[in-house]
């Protein structure tokens, strides 16, 4: 239920996020880089069009026109350049030239661990942290609620799932290409004896032993809420206090109650 109302609310984030990228006058179109494909059309002029792949050295060959540098150019900006070329050349006067984007490879980011849809995803415009793990398909039910996003260069830096649905700008980066966004396994803990529902739970942010018992169900007619046993990483069995925060890997033990 809590992760439903995340992904609505990363939803309206988006769509919210969606707008201002629209409004942002920085962004000037995706830059071309190596293996990135493109398509150039010269209208009414059909022996220039080419579908082609950009070269590792940065270039496209068209044709008759030869080599032309591409990396580093937008859509547009490639197309003013193949028209100067085009007419440079005396092939055309005022040929009419468009290039629209086939594949987004050269700029990219990683999505890993427990998402939807793990993968690389295209950086064919501005993405935040959090649209790009709603491409990747959001965070599964047995993930984490912080993701780890890895920076060349850059210590690795931890962002909390609930910040980044609430549209903190401060807590949702703006990605880079090369940047990885790794959702790791869910925390959980470990609770029996004297419980409704045992087993192995999810620990939500700030749980303490009492509330992961009423996650649980609560304690059974044998049983009493505050005698409960705790192990933690090695160590031995202790009398743990209800107020006590649940930490990964913890194991509570509902104790039974005497009569």
């Amino acid at each position: 239920m809590m992760m439903t109302r995340l992904m609505q609310a990363a939803m309206v984030s988006v769509l919210l996020s969606g707008a201002a990228v629209a409004q942002n006058n920085d962004y000037k179109g995706y830059v071309l880089g190596p293996d990135d494909s493109v398509q150039v059309i010269v209208y009414g002029q059909s022996e220039f069009n080419v579908t082609t792949r950009v070269k590792a050295d940065g270039s496209i060959v068209m044709p008759l026109i030869g080599i032309v540098k591409a990396s580093g150019e937008t859509n547009i900006t490639l197309a003013k350049v193949v028209t100067d070329k085009l007419v440079a050349s005396g092939y055309l006067k005022d040929p009419l030239v468009n290039v629209e984007v086939g594949s987004y490879i050269s700029r990219s980011v990683n999505i890993a661990g427990a998402v939807g849809q793990p993968g690389i995803v295209p950086l064919d415009r501005p993405y935040h942290a959090l649209e790009a793990l709603l491409k990747a398909g959001w965070v599964r039910s047995d993930g984490a609620n912080y993701v780890y996003l890895r920076r060349v260069g850059q210590p690795e830096r931890k962002l909390e799932v609930e910040q980044l649905v609430r549209g903190d700008a401060n807590s949702d980066p703006l990605l880079v290409p090369g940047d990885t966004l790794f959702v790791p396994p869910a925390e959980t803990f470990f609770i029996y004896g004297q419980i409704n529902a045992p087993g192995m739970k999810g620990i939500l942010p700030g749980m303490t032993i009492r509330q992961a018992i009423a996650l649980s169900g609560g304690v059974s007619a044998s049983g009493k809420a505050d005698k409960v046993g705790l192990v933690r990483g090695s160590g031995k069995e202790i009398d743990a206090d209800p107020s006590m925060k649940v930490q990964n890997g913890d194991v509570i033990i509902i104790k039974e109650r005497l009569f």
